[in-house]
């Protein structure tokens, strides 16, 4: 049974823990005065960021944990304040006496420490990476983040859907078409309305618009982290006439404000030509790339990651595709009439998900054409109604899940967790037995998201 997500909600006098699996979702009430719950980190390790970050934002403790460590909260985070909770003043919030942060590490005769980031030598969002050597062999590496947390989740309570709208539309620039179907879907629920599929159509096309340009954008740097710089001048070049067809289409390189309830025009004749050239471009690249000894030489077994550890973590994405795991929002009845298929490899490695990215390319190329047509429906949204909803997209990182409780028309507590969130647990994993000059290519073959992640 797969973990999607395991996050907390305050009510009256107790904390709602809930926990999303595949197939169903489970609720414990614990009481604020013993705010206990038992860990599921040893089925599911991917819980041990859910659960730290529950203690970090209400104070939940959790039992028999393997780690306990902040994970949100920096070293001069006072350590009993939680920020989700009701009674929270910011004004109050004080710094306190810095803590140092206790790094895993593997000790030993010629066992060493090298740590990267959080700032680095690229025009990136900050992360750091805690590595345990021997020699050019990379034993252990620790992922810690969060330095990016801007409070999301708080920002947004006591706010209209329609107000939190531009937040959530921004947290996460390669996701922003997805974040945006996630908030419609809800606003959708919450009105009990169905969407015309016009509008579907429009929306999933400048869905897989977002997926090629984050996709475009890796098959070039992925290749360059191997040395082949040539990739990654035609790779930008392609993600960037992308990323202006977007502009074109939405009015913004990101497709900000993009996902609404009125169809807005698209050249279809324009859109159509381009996509055409755009699927010879990739077709030339796809020759001249497969045709590179060298290139496959560094792509092939590093970084490879089994099906039983892809299973065993959660993944989502191209990750978990790229291992043989069969998981992705778009198996669905929509999807499938208009030309899904799903990308899929085997061996895990960087090489896989290189093939995962190229496949996918090439597939959402195709359904493109299928979602452009020329409709003028718009959708008038009536009053919405209080509860607790959920939606699911996949972004071109992967399963992206929200969840959104209303209460007098506003936000009571907002969650969501990026790809990333999930993914990035399982980096550590895909490093052993490779070297630490391999880092930036493996790294790279996943390409997940900071601020996502840190919310």
């Amino acid at each position: 049974m797969r973990l999607i997500a395991r996050y907390a909600k305050e009510l009256e006098d107790t904390f709602e823990i809930i926990t999303v699996y595949e197939d169903e979702t489970q609720r414990e009430v614990v009481s604020k005065e013993h705010p206990h719950i038992k860990t599921l980190a040893k089925k599911h390790p991917a819980a041990i960021w859910f659960e730290r970050k529950m203690h970090d934002d209400f104070g939940i403790i959790i039992e028999d944990a393997f780690d306990k460590r902040p994970l949100v909260h920096q070293e001069r985070f006072p350590r009993d304040v939680h920020p989700l909770r009701k009674d929270f003043d910011k004004d109050t919030l004080q710094e306190a006496e810095y803590l140092p942060y206790k790094y895993e590490a593997i000790n030993g005769d010629g066992v060493f420490q090298v740590a990267v980031g959080p700032i680095h030598a690229g025009i990136i969002e900050p992360g750091h990476f805690q590595f345990s050597q021997a020699g050019e062999e990379m034993l252990h590496l620790e992922v810690r983040h969060f330095y990016k947390n801007r409070g999301i989740e708080k920002m947004l309570e006591g706010k209209t859907l329609t107000e939190a709208k531009p937040i959530i539309e921004r947290i996460s620039g390669n996701e922003s078409i997805a974040y945006q179907i996630c908030w419609r879907d809800i606003y959708l629920q919450a009105a009990g309305q169905e969407l015309p599929m016009a509008l579907r159509k429009r929306h999933a096309f400048l869905l897989e618009l977002e997926r090629i340009i984050h996709h475009l954008t890796d098959l070039g740097f992925i290749p360059n982290d191997a040395g082949f710089g040539a990739a990654l001048a035609y790779g930008s070049k392609l993600a960037e006439d992308a990323r202006r067809k977007m502009q074109e289409f939405t009015g913004h390189r990101f497709g900000f404000g993009s996902i609404d309830f009125t169809n807005h025009f698209i050249d279809t004749a324009s859109a159509k030509e381009w996509l055409r050239e755009l699927e010879n471009s990739i077709a030339f690249f796809e020759d001249w790339i497969m045709d590179i000894p060298s290139l496959w030489d560094r792509f092939d077994t590093t970084s490879a990651l089994a099906l039983q550890k892809a299973v065993k973590y959660d993944t989502v994405g191209v990750v978990a595709r790229a291992s043989g795991l069969s998981v992705d929002r778009r198996i669905n009845d929509f999807y499938l009439q208009h030309g899904f298929v799903m990308a899929s490899e085997v061996s895990g490695d960087v090489g896989a998900r290189f093939k995962v990215r190229l496949a996918e390319v090439k597939n959402s190329l195709g359904m493109m054409e299928h979602f452009l047509e020329e409709d003028d429906t718009t959708l008038e949204i009536g009053n919405i109604t209080d509860g607790s909803y959920t939606s699911f997209t996949e972004s071109s990182i992967g399963e992206l899940f929200m969840a959104i409780d209303i209460k007098d028309g506003l936000i009571e507590r907002f969650f969501v967790r990026d790809p990333s969130f999930i993914n990035w647990q399982a980096l550590h994993i895909m490093m052993r037995s490779d070297i630490i000059a391999d880092f930036p290519l493996i790294n790279k073959s996943c390409d997940l998201s900071y601020a996502g992640n840190d919310l």
